[in-house]
């Protein structure tokens, strides 16, 4: 294990997870992918579950052919999810998207972007309680948009409301902070099990 390893730039798949048409996903995940480009530390990966065929009813926990997704997600050091909240919890196919992989979110740090009227905050603490089932660690900082609807402009693209962008790169920098350790972790790991 070298030191680049450890300390070299992270992959973070963001998990766009709303499939419905038209959906408030679209400018929220063009805003989310223009803030996270800027930072120099991550390697960006777009996961759009609209554009995934996970169907459930082929669904085999631990034993299904691998997903079309399932090699980004494991290559990924860790996650952001960008949810919806709809009738008090998270959509889904956000769920299906999860239960379809388990050993891709192993030891990975997953953040959360939410909103709906109240944020997403319902989605995002229901969330927080599938994760460590997983193996995965859910970090502190969140980003929660209220009436993500009510900032949009006349192009229809997402302005974020005062504080958005700061709570962003504040559960960013925490992402990469478990991002780092657990990447540590799962290269000693592995190392040690040879």
């Amino acid at each position: 294990m070298t030191q680049d390893n450890l300390n070299g730039r992270l992959r973070i798949a963001v998990v766009i997870g709303s499939v419905r048409k038209p959906r408030l996903a679209d400018p929220l995940a063009a805003w989310l992918e223009r803030e996270l480009t800027a930072i120099d530390w991550l390697d960006l990966d777009m996961i759009d579950l609209a554009t995934v065929s996970l169907p459930m009813h082929e669904l085999q926990p631990g034993g299904a052919a691998a997903s079309p997704v399932a090699g980004r997600l494991a290559d990924a050091d860790g996650f952001v999810f960008l949810t919806p909240e709809y009738n008090h919890s998270f959509p889904a196919p956000v769920k299906n998207a999860i239960d379809w992989h388990f050993t891709e979110w192993a030891y990975k740090p997953v953040a959360f972007v939410g909103y709906g009227a109240s944020g997403g905050i319902r989605a995002v603490e229901q969330l927080r309680m599938v994760f460590p089932e997983l193996r995965a660690t859910t970090v502190r900082e969140s980003v929660l948009i209220p009436m993500a609807w009510e900032h949009l402009d006349t192009d229809g693209r997402f302005l974020p409301p005062p504080g958005t962008a700061q709570a962003l790169h504040a559960m960013m920098s925490e992402l990469r902070t478990w991002a780092r350790a657990l990447r540590s972790l799962r290269l000693t790991d592995l190392a040690g099990r040879r």
